[in-house]
């Protein structure tokens, strides 16, 4: 008996000794980041269900040097948003809401004008479409913290003037913070109580006496951490913060009670918890298994993780939980310049033996290793959202990956094969049509390969004009500079800044702001849908006057068509060509039409001449033709053709086909040509197919144009 207590004793120290090395090689990660007399950090580990390790380090108030501890309360910002999850859950549990829900059972007027179900898992999961305030907020040039007294009702009434969602419920993944303030709402609509009275209810039930949403604008919050960042400017200043939003963040409470709270979560199973166990887990029918009840539910460091991080303003926490290891490691800090989730990864490790997972890339790469087909690398892919453009560019020799201002080294592995050079296992193959990340885990993600025409002056001259979304109130002008290049300022701005454009379709602004213009039946820019950030796919009409693109560039100057008051001959309109100098004077200049009303909309630019597309009263069936006059370089009529019957065909735009030309206009259809005032008409797009001297070879009806 003596000898086996002597042989425990030497097992219970040695393993002391080893835990001991564990939490010295904590301490230094710790130490190595955190100063004494800054801002600071709390770090726990919760292992097989028992607080193994617990540190404060840093102060909680530098200006009267306060030290974090024991009962110091920080905001955990994101990572708050697994308690809201959890309290719907459990109102789910006890069949007071169902997950399937329309928020508009609680809340009817929403977005009126979107059939699809907008369901509560959308929300808890991010897949409802709502866009971010945060970046609604930076649009309209109201900084969100900056917005004093700014609480879920102000949200809820920004929501409310949003007339459509960023996509349709379910069909994609993006973060926004909306999505929990609607969930903090709603549970005030079921438990008809105020949110932060109920939720913190809900925390004592779990034992988390110090753990609260913040109620009031201002609230003193008894042991609060102040927090500090120095911006880049090498000195510590302190986040203001004058809002009162809940739901999505803002969640004050000690490392105490946040690891009491992960000894539940690892010690559900053992205890049947079935709300802890489910919130565990992905939602039940959702489209994406990724994230769940306000948790992400990816892999880290190899291994299978359940975790979420936060940061607002300078305020920052991780939670990673490892379930089949039952390990767990949380931080929170007042300390804006450090990264938890960097710090929580490199503790994690210290635990964790080295995975032995093998890299395993999806079978694709395999097959396409085989490949000696040459294909284009330098281009431009569509991002998988379809929202942005990523394109491939080669500088001094080098190939980089570059969206925006962020750029990324590729290096060549094989043949159309790279790697990121800060990425090395993860491997990018070019294709015919797209380029593939695969990444070590097996997960893949396509960009398609640019199919849109590049950019010409015609385009850019029809990009110019105002844009405005009335949801928002706010708009934008873009404008041409002396040298063509494409400028853009929002009207709450003074200054115009250049953008960048990728192609006829693709615009980037500000380096973070994506915009995808959409046309008419005509090839004209109508709208421009703006992304920024987390607020996804905002609809900015153009408010200024749709013309048809009557100018097109030469190689030193333009050539111009207009219609102009007919004075010759006591004609009403003529058609007027320009050839200009580049700095807009008249090298020459020729005219066109008959005794009555012609009209120039359009011009193109064909091997030996010009083709201007218009209307004509002068010549014809009926009150007005489509009307195409074919000219040689020097502006002498070499055709001219009307086309229609007897009421109105307007020409507006032509391309050249492998045989002639197609000309697209409008044509006018009446049930009847005599009984003018019971009569109906509709308007309908026309095209109409034409040799290279004028001659009709077909004309198809398209659809109606709504007026």
């Amino acid at each position: 008996m003596k000898k086996f207590v002597t042989l425990m004793a030497f097992f219970l120290a040695n393993f002391t000794i080893a835990q001991e090395d564990l939490f010295k090689k904590i301490d230094a990660i710790i130490a190595s980041e955190i100063k004494k007399d800054g801002p600071g950090v709390m770090v726990g580990v919760v292992k097989e269900g028992k607080i193994i390790y617990e540190k404060y380090r840093g102060l909680a108030n530098i200006e009267h040097k306060v030290k974090i501890g024991k009962k110091t309360r920080s905001n955990i910002a994101s990572t708050a948003k697994q308690f809201t999850a959890l309290m719907i859950l459990q109102l789910s549990l006890e069949q007071k809401l169902r997950l399937e829900d329309d928020v508009r059972k609680y809340l009817p007027f929403l977005y009126p004008k979107i059939k699809e179900k907008i369901k509560i898992r959308h929300l808890i999961n991010h897949t409802s479409g709502i866009r971010d305030y945060v970046d609604l907020m930076n649009l309209q040039n109201r900084i969100w913290w900056k917005q004093v007294g700014l609480d879920n009702g102000d949200i809820l009434e920004l929501v409310e003037k949003q007339e459509d969602l960023g996509f349709t419920p379910g069909s994609k993944y993006s973060y926004s913070n909306t999505n929990y303030n609607i969930l903090a709402i709603i549970i005030e609509k079921v438990t008809k109580k105020k949110f932060t009275t109920y939720s913190q209810n809900f925390f004592k039930e779990l034992g988390m006496d110090d753990t609260e949403f913040i109620r009031r604008y201002l609230q003193v919050i008894p042991n609060k951490a102040y927090a500090y960042s120095d911006w880049g400017y090498g000195e510590l200043f302190r986040s203001a913060f004058v809002t009162k939003t809940s739901g999505e963040g803002f969640l004050y409470t000690t490392l105490k009670d946040q690891l009491k709270f992960e000894q539940a979560v690892q010690n559900a199973s053992h205890n049947n918890n079935l709300l802890l166990i489910k919130s565990q887990l992905p939602i039940e029918n959702s489209e994406i298994k990724t994230y769940g009840f306000g948790l992400k539910l990816e892999n880290r460091l190899g291994r299978k993780a359940v975790h979420h991080d936060g940061a607002t303003l300078a305020y920052n926490c991780q939670t990673l939980r490892f379930p089949k290891e039952k390990l767990t490691v949380f931080i929170m800090s007042n300390n804006g310049n450090i990264r938890s989730d960097l710090m929580a990864n490199n503790i994690a490790k210290v635990f964790l033996p080295e995975s032995k997972r093998k890299v395993k890339y999806n079978d694709r790469f395999y097959a396409s290793s085989e490949s000696n087909e040459t294909v284009k690398i330098v281009d431009q892919y569509k991002y998988p959202d379809g929202e942005k453009t990523v394109e491939i560019i080669e500088k001094e020799g080098k190939k980089y990956w570059s969206k925006g201002s962020f750029t990324l080294e590729m290096v060549l592995q094989k043949k159309n094969s790279f790697s990121f050079a800060n990425h090395p296992k993860m491997r990018i193959v070019f294709y015919k049509d797209e380029m593939v990340e695969y990444y070590p885990s097996g997960k893949t993600m396509s960009y398609k390969r640019n199919t849109v025409p590049p950019v010409s002056f015609m385009d850019l001259e029809g990009f110019v004009g105002v844009y405005y979304n009335g949801e928002l109130e706010i708009g934008f002008q873009l404008k041409l500079s002396k040298k063509n290049q494409l400028k853009l300022k929002f009207l709450n701005d003074k200054t115009f800044k250049r953008v960048k454009v990728y192609n006829r379709a693709d615009l980037l602004f500000d380096n973070n702001i994506f915009l995808k213009t959409q046309r008419d039946q005509f090839n004209r820019v109508t709208d421009i849908i703006l992304t920024h950030g987390r607020a996804k796919n905002i609809r900015f009409k153009k408010k200024s006057n749709l013309k048809f693109q009557p100018k097109i560039a030469t190689e030193k100057g333009s050539i111009q068509v207009t219609t102009i008051s007919g004075s010759r001959n006591g004609d009403p309109s003529d058609i007027l060509l320009t050839k200009n100098y580049a700095n807009g004077n008249e090298i020459w200049s020729k005219r066109f039409g008959g005794k009555s009303y012609d009209k120039g909309n359009s011009i193109i630019a064909t091997d030996d001449g010009y083709l201007i597309v218009g209307a004509t009263s002068s010549f014809g069936n009926g009150n007005y033709d489509m009307f195409v006059v074919k000219t040689n370089k020097k502006g002498k009529l070499q055709w001219q053709q009307s086309y229609g019957g007897f009421y109105n065909e307007y020409g507006y735009t032509a391309e050249k086909t492998s045989n002639g030309f197609l000309i697209k206009g409008t044509l006018q259809q009446c049930t009847s040509n005599t009984d003018v005032f019971n009569r109906k008409c509709s308007t309908n797009v026309w095209v109409v197919s034409i040799d290279e001297k004028g001659k009709e070879l077909s004309n198809t009806v398209l659809e109606e144009i709504k007026e």
